[in-house]
């Protein structure tokens, strides 16, 4: 259930490879937004990856972190490949090298928490995503942090769902429970500058909104995307049957199946974007419910589910509980085969 980092994986630190520029770097890439809020803007510091490469270290010093790292990443046979991939990341999100000093790197904090942070993701298991502060998702780079959900890959399927709804760009959309803004930036990215579109993210968790306002500034969407506080639809009070699509990746996990999840899941990310009662359908059958009030006629809805059992059971009841509301109600696999999403329209 660990999130992927779309980048590359190397065999030796980053900063040797002068010729390679990281997302991280100052210089913006074609997937990298061309400007970054202040620090101000999120009330814990600014993430590992975008901070200024304001501390140095000799490339000796350098090279005995990366062994000892290493070691450290295969002393847990059951997670190596995975730990060895991510200190190539975490090296290439916080290291440069010297323009003029070839002996000596340049770092976004100080050796030691190098080897603080190292600890952490390999003897605490917190998730690699939180101690750099970002996720490559689609073609984002999102900013996240403890307390908002690492966003899947699988979710990246809702934004294709979006695109393929003829005249989306000049529609409202709703990101129910955004999160990072994931889906509310995605969509809001793919919406012609000139269209009249727009996008509203809600979410009940002070942080969520927060990180995705700070996500929704990085790409410099604040004419598009809209980021309100409150729980589903209680924020939008003021656009009911005016909506032209939905969207959510909700909490969906059994409770019981909590304590079961994997520790990089189940210690750190936030139980209140992964508990969805009791047979992990409570979230969901709020948001079915809220679904013929909020859209306009022919309005679209997407929202994603823990998988087979529970698609086909909304599928079930949108289809007949709601036959006079919902048409074309369907579901829709994900990279795995597994019907993850339920999709419709309403009448």
């Amino acid at each position: 259930m660990l999130s992927r980092f779309s980048s590359p994986s190397y065999s030796l630190p980053l900063p040797f490879r002068h010729s390679f520029k990281p997302f991280s770097s100052l210089s913006p890439s074609p997937s990298q937004p061309t400007s970054s809020p202040s620090p101000s803007s999120l009330s814990s510091s600014l993430p590992l990856f975008l901070r200024p490469l304001s501390h140095s270290t000799s490339l000796s010093s350098l090279l005995s972190f990366h062994h000892w790292a290493k070691a450290q990443s295969l002393s847990v046979p059951s997670l190596s490949s995975d730990l060895l991939r991510q200190l190539s990341w975490f090296l290439q999100d916080t290291t440069s090298p010297h323009p003029s000093q070839p002996s000596t790197v340049l770092l976004r904090t100080e050796l030691d928490n190098l080897y603080t942070l190292w600890r952490e993701r390999v003897e605490q298991r917190k998730p690699f995503q939180y101690i750099v502060g970002c996720e490559h998702w689609r073609d984002l780079v999102l900013v996240v942090q403890e307390g908002v959900l690492i966003p899947r890959p699988e979710t990246e399927i809702l934004v294709d769902l979006v695109q393929e709804v003829q005249g989306f760009g000049d529609g409202v959309w709703v990101d129910l429970g955004t999160g990072s803004g994931a889906l509310a930036v995605a969509i809001g990215k793919l919406m012609d500058g000139d269209s009249t579109g727009r996008v509203l993210g809600t979410d009940v968790s002070p942080v969520a909104v927060e990180v995705a306002r700070f996500n929704v500034q990085r790409y410099g969407l604040e004419g598009k995307v809209e980021i309100r506080q409150g729980a589903w639809f209680e924020p939008l009070e003021d656009m009911k049957g005016k909506i032209a699509g939905i969207v959510s990746n909700p909490p969906y996990i059994p409770t019981s199946d909590l304590p079961g999840l994997q520790p990089e899941v189940g210690w750190y990310e936030p139980k209140l974007a992964l508990d969805g009662g009791k047979d992990g359908i409570d979230h969901l059958l709020s948001i079915c419910e809220g679904l013929a009030v909020a859209l306009k006629p022919g309005g679209f809805f997407a929202f994603e589910t823990n998988g087979d059992k529970q698609s086909e059971l909304l599928a079930n009841h949108l289809s007949t509980g709601y036959k006079s509301l919902f048409q074309k109600v369907k579901m829709v696999s994900d990279y795995c085969g597994i019907k993850r999403f339920v999709t419709g329209y309403r009448l």
